[in-house]
């Protein structure tokens, strides 16, 4: 193995000496240009075991109560949020970031690229499932093969969060290949930020037990390493987690998480002061004020690595006109939707990349508010007198109703635009949006999309790429682009590449460009927590004051 030239830590035995992160912080995480923080080597490792198991001595409950619940218990057959906080408190990847967004080491101890192509993870001694079964490398194979290839039991919503793998060849090595004591997983290309995907995807599973049971039981049962195993679980109710006592890292303070759920925003905040929930999230400007005057709890807030947009259907008119996306994009005044509906907890955006995110092209500037040139446009378009309706999800995202009856009213001041405002509960409206067929997807819908690999790929190769899991654009373009950002090594010949294909969406507008979020979050005064960037709420770093 190759000299490293940086050294990780795992992820909870980091929190534990890190401290608190500051918005400030989080706000400004950039990718890791070197695979990990890495710049030569493109490897980590533990600088040593620190997150030891500690002597489990009586602790303390936590409540969370979200926007959402989940859609089922299989950590690798969703693509939402809310499902992943629930999950993650049971299941764990071979790697996991920090609060500033740096790669840890989980289950792997050591990472490194061997050739152009080819990435070999080193598994941590010790770490048995939930039921008491060790952890082998046959496992993580088997968990890589069954988010990758749809032939192992299920068709992954994430079948291509971890990179493009080899296909399977008769005469040839494996696309993944378990070892002693370590994976090697090898990829059709280079796949450069092979690291920081594995660091933000692919929980590993038991494989006999997924080959035991069948997908309604993996969807209402959990058996991963974490640092929480399940007690109860109630669906679209409530998912109760009890500490691992057996878990190989530093057991949680915390006893029991329960995890529940109220599309409103009010009924939150009033558990939160009722003392019913320490940790609430989706805050809304409102009711800032009422909950940091209040004596048991109190705001926590971040820019998140979640963006907003208004994403079009670039198959089906009005939407296939670029004249008419963009004349949208004039219509809808961004900056006072921030001031009024979110009250300042948001940043305008210009392109689907973040600013600081490996791709983000500082000079392309937001489209501004000029009604007059957007109902000039939409006569260019031919589409005068359109009539359309925006399907937004209610409860999911912050002020979400709210923003999409602002852009709604908004492009509906038009003289030759209008538009409604569809109200859709969150799954319903998730499943429509990961369609197989771009056909089965809404025409126009209110969505966010965090990015915790903050490089600029992640979103828009599923979001806006012809082969896209979610993708609503299909442009020769715009994928030529992202092929050659995955076969270029030089970090910044390839963020030029993303820069320049962020550029030309600005001006294909598959989108209204809206926000990036910030994450509001109610907290007890009883409670030590501090929100991550990247929206995952990890109960494992709760202390009690």
């Amino acid at each position: 193995m190759s000299d490293k030239t940086d050294r990780t830590v795992d992820r909870r035995g980091y929190l534990a000496a890190a401290g608190t992160a500051t918005a400030a912080v989080l706000a400004g995480c950039t990718g890791d240009t070197g695979e990990g923080g890495t710049t030569e080597t493109e490897s980590g490792m533990d600088s040593e075991d620190t997150a030891t198991a500690t002597d489990s001595a009586a602790g303390f409950d936590v409540t969370v109560t979200m926007g959402q619940m989940d859609s089922g218990l299989d950590p690798q057959d969703h693509a939402e949020t809310n499902t992943n906080i629930i999950v993650s408190q049971a299941y764990e990847g071979l790697m996991d970031r920090d609060k500033e967004g740096g790669i840890v080491a989980a289950l792997a101890t050591d990472w490194e690229r061997v050739e152009p192509g080819v990435a070999r993870f080193t598994l941590r001694d010790g770490v048995t499932f939930h039921d008491g079964d060790p952890l082998t490398a046959e496992d993580v194979a088997y968990s890589i093969r069954r988010i990758v290839f749809n032939d192992v039991g299920i068709a992954s919503p994430q079948s291509t969060d971890l990179g493009t793998l080899k296909s399977r060849e008769a005469d040839g090595p494996p696309p993944v290949e378990p070892g002693d004591g370590e994976v090697t997983v090898r990829f059709d290309g280079l796949n450069p930020i092979v690291f920081q995907l594995f660091a933000t995807n692919g929980e590993i599973l038991q494989q006999s037990w997924v080959e035991e049971n069948g997908e309604d039981y993996i969807n209402r049962n959990t058996n991963g390493t974490g640092p929480f195993r399940l007690s109860e679980y109630a669906s679209g109710n409530r998912v109760v987690f009890e500490r691992n006592e057996e878990y190989w890292g530093t057991v949680p303070e915390v006893t029991e998480t329960t995890l529940n759920a109220s599309t409103e925003s009010s009924t939150r905040v009033n558990r939160l002061l009722a003392e019913e929930s320490e940790i609430v999230t989706n805050v809304p400007p409102q009711e800032v004020a009422r909950v940091n005057e209040s004596d048991v709890a109190e705001i926590s807030s971040v820019p998140s690595t979640r963006i907003i947009f208004l994403q079009m259907r670039y198959d089906v008119e009005p939407f296939s006109s670029q004249e008419f996306r963009q004349a949208l994009n004039y219509a809808v005044d961004v900056e006072e939707i921030v001031e009024n509906v979110l009250n300042g907890f948001g940043s305008i955006t210009s392109q689907p990349t973040l600013e600081q995110f490996v791709g983000h092209d500082p000079d392309v500037e937001p489209y501004p508010y000029d009604p007059e040139r957007a109902e000039e446009l939409v006569e260019e378009s031919g589409f005068a007198g359109a009539e359309i309706t925006l399907e937004t999800p209610i409860g999911r995202y912050l002020k979400d109703v709210e923003i999409a009856q602002a852009a709604a009213s908004q492009i509906s001041e038009l003289s030759n635009v209008t538009c409604e405002v569809e109200q859709r509960e969150f799954n319903a409206l998730v499943q429509d949006v990961t369609a197989s067929s771009i056909e089965d997807r809404p025409r126009f819908n209110l969505l966010g999309w965090g990015n915790a690999e903050f490089d600029a790929s992640q979103t828009i190769t599923p979001l806006l790429s012809s082969t896209g899991d979610l993708t609503m654009l299909k442009n020769d373009e715009i994928d030529g682009l992202l092929a050659d950002a995955e076969s270029e090594a030089d970090p910044e010949a390839r963020e030029e590449i993303l820069q320049e294909a962020n550029a030309r969406l600005n001006e294909l507008a598959p989108w209204v460009f809206m926000h990036q979020q910030f994450s509001v979050y109610g907290t007890s005064t009883d409670i030590s927590w501090e929100p991550r960037a990247d929206e995952f709420i990890d109960v494992d770093t709760v202390s009690q004051m």
